[in-house]
């Protein structure tokens, strides 16, 4: 990929990062700003240098080619301005031409900084849906949402559905009264709750959040008061918040704010009082409220002392990470030290991730969970900003944080959701990555047919390129490598073809190493060998016309049942992991799996269907069914990374989709 169309790319995500949604106002299109679907299509035309088709664009914008057709038609007029173009070419798809690099990056500056936005995708228009009826203090008409989202009745129906599905989770309800609209129904504090999660955006840093978005909400010198009083007090009374945690506090406070002022108040059991009047977060938040009666004007009841202690609850640390590391179980509570010892040892015996041993991590969970239960305990509902890039891109530390979830449920009869298993998965991931780095480096053949001293400039390239990530365990000439011992070798590096099937992973390359064969070595050593050793041909269905994650699933199960590769309870092992978190990664990607390892060996499974199926909100298009081997976790790491490798690459997916030829489909599949 080019410098320039590098820099744009960085840029345009720039510009996405920076966005706020707080949104409050019906969309309009700004003067010289693209909407969100013309920004989808330019991002995914950025990300591959080959075409795009318009069935790829239509499933990830969700909408139909036809719409997608008008809409590279009217970013054609934008970029023509700039002197740059989208080539259309029938049976492939459009493919981004850039005359002038600089003028394109000063495009794309002018042209994403800053604007808001309509919501494109079913989540996007979910989260505006909450918004708008948490912040409404009158009943809402369907005629007004429908124009609002820019969308038919028919699919608000659908989005309404999912928005009740989110909000029944804080305990609202959407109730109906003909010929007036929606209200919101439910308790003030669950409200305040769900508010604090999906009216602001939770990726800005806290002290910015006077300049980004609060300022609609509330005068800026009182944000500047709430700001400097939640400091000051944590600061006299030793507590420690992380960014986030400052930054959920400061949003509850500024809530709770306006809704006292709209005469909405909180209530609470007389048990959940007593309870929290006797820990020290009650005596912080009572000198917080104090001072903000004082500064603000308001007065906030005496309840309100125990919503603010909810949150310090919710949000305790312990600063000296030196100290717990020294004496664990002085520091915290006997209940999360054995929790979190138990959800390692769980996680090392499923997966065998070479863990265990770490204390690093052991503390860091303790820190999570006494927070994380406290959240719970008080029906607050978290999300995590993070949780989407974290799936994608730590997806086995994922799965292991689910384990994790399963043994929290065990011990304390408690289920957290994916933001607080994302949240489990940044600490499994972290230990992961400190793993790698202690990892001994790969055993390396290499075999050359044109003599010693090819075989030697072969290696002394290699342990420069790679230094102490490789060991070069010897040299061997073709007509030898059955003599040789491949027992402790990790991977041969040959420049003949060895056509011969061998025990080890094989890496092709020119005599005189070029940047393509440094990348596959490189790509070799992060992510293994290919996605073509775990599946057959016979395990790749394409362009099925199912319509529902269910379907999808029952079709899997009913296949591979009939090819001897599962048993019965196949099915049921698959849904009760989805039951846990959603495997749907994004990208279109779907990686499913039974919740504990149900078959003989480690394989792969695809299916690729005609149009996207929602998988929990999220649209689906490339299934990849993951079986692990029971009893064996060796092979488990390699084989996400690989899927990793596919889920990290657009154009990929988008070749697997469009795919109507197994052969074809191994073969994008496979690509490195």
């Amino acid at each position: 990929m080019d410098k320039g169309r590098v820099a744009a790319k960085w840029v345009l995500a720039r510009a996405e990062n920076v966005k706020g949604v707080f949104l409050l106002r019906s969309f309009r299109r700004k003067e010289g700003i693209m909407n969100r679907r013309l920004q989808s299509i330019l991002r995914e035309l950025l990300g591959t240098q080959g075409y795009v088709t318009s069935r790829y664009l239509a499933s990830v914008n969700q909408v139909t080619p036809r719409t997608v057709r008008d809409d590279v038609k009217q970013l054609q007029t934008e970029l023509a301005n700039i002197h740059a173009g989208i080539e259309s070419v029938p049976g492939k798809g459009y493919k981004l031409t850039i005359k002038d690099e600089a003028q394109f990056r000063q495009f794309l500056q002018r042209e994403t900084t800053g604007n808001h936005g309509a919501p494109i995708s079913p989540e996007e228009r979910v989260i505006r849906l909450i918004q708008k009826l948490l912040l409404a203090e009158e009943y809402i008409k369907l005629d007004d949402l429908a124009d609002d989202l820019f969308i038919s009745k028919s699919s608000l129906q659908n989005d309404l559905k999912n928005a009740k599905l989110i909000l029944a989770r804080y305990g609202l309800q959407v109730a109906t009264r003909p010929n007036y609209g929606l209200y919101l129904k439910g308790d003030e504090l669950k409200r305040r709750f769900c508010m604090a999660e999906y009216v602001f955006e939770r990726k800005t840093v806290a002290a910015d959040l006077t300049s980004l978005q609060l300022t609609a909400f509330m005068k800026e010198e009182h944000l500047a008061d709430i700001w400097n009083i939640l400091v000051t007090t944590m600061q006299e009374n030793g507590i420690t918040l992380s960014d986030i945690a400052i930054n959920n506090l400061f949003i509850h406070i500024v809530i709770a704010f306006k809704r006292i002022e709209a005469g909405h108040h909180i209530s609470l059991y007389p048990k959940d009082v007593s309870d929290i009047c006797s820990q020290h977060e009650y005596y912080v938040a009572k000198k917080m409220i104090a001072r903000l009666n004082t500064h603000l004007g308001v007065s906030f009841p005496e309840i309100e002392i125990a919503y603010i202690a909810i949150h310090l609850l919710g949000t305790r640390l312990v600063a000296e990470h030196e100290q717990a590391n020294d004496n664990l179980k002085k520091v915290f509570d006997d209940e999360y030290y054995k929790l979190a010892k138990a959800i390692v040892e769980r996680v090392e015996m499923e997966l065998d991730l070479n863990i265990a041993n770490d204390q690093e991590l052991l503390v860091s969970l303790m820190l999570h969970l006494k927070p994380a239960i406290n959240r719970y305990r008080y029906g607050m509902n978290i999300r995590n900003p993070m949780l989407a890039d974290i799936k994608q891109h730590y997806t086995l530390a994922f799965e292991a944080a689910v384990i994790g979830q399963a043994v929290i449920k065990d011990k304390l009869g408690i289920s957290i959701d994916e933001n607080e298993i994302g949240y489990l998965a940044l600490h499994i991931g972290a230990a992961l990555e400190r793993r790698n780095q202690q990892k001994e480096p790969k055993r390396i053949l290499i075999v050359c047919a044109s003599g010693r001293g090819s075989a030697q400039l072969l290696k002394y390239k290699l342990e420069a390129n790679f230094k102490k990530r490789l060991f070069i365990v010897d040299t061997t000439e073709y007509y030898q490598i059955d003599q040789a011992d491949l027992t402790n070798i990790d991977l041969i590096v040959t420049s003949i073809p060895i056509k011969k099937q061998m025990p080890v992973p094989v890496v092709e390359v020119n005599t005189i190493l070029g940047t393509e064969d440094l990348e596959r070595i490189e790509t070799h050593l992060r992510h293994g060998d290919s996605l073509l050793s775990y599946t057959e041909a016979d395990l790749v269905f394409l362009q099925q016309s199912l319509v529902s994650k269910e379907g999808v699933l029952r079709f899997l199960d009913k296949q591979l049942q009939e090819r001897g590769l599962v048993s019965e309870g196949f099915y049921e092992a698959l849904v009760k992991r989805e039951k846990l978190a959603s495997t749907a990664y994004g990208n279109l990607v779907a990686i499913p799996h039974p919740i504990t390892p149900q078959t003989e060996k480690t394989f792969l499974a695809f299916v690729t269907l005609k149009e996207p199926v929602s998988w929990n909100g999220k649209p689906v298009q490339l299934v990849c069914l993951l079986c692990v081997k029971q009893g064996s976790t060796e092979d488990l790491e390699r084989v996400y990374n690989q899927l990793l490798y596919v889920l990290d690459h657009r154009d990929i997916v988008q070749e697997c989709i469009k795919s109507e030829e197994v052969t074809r489909f191994l073969a994008a599949v496979s690509q490195r």
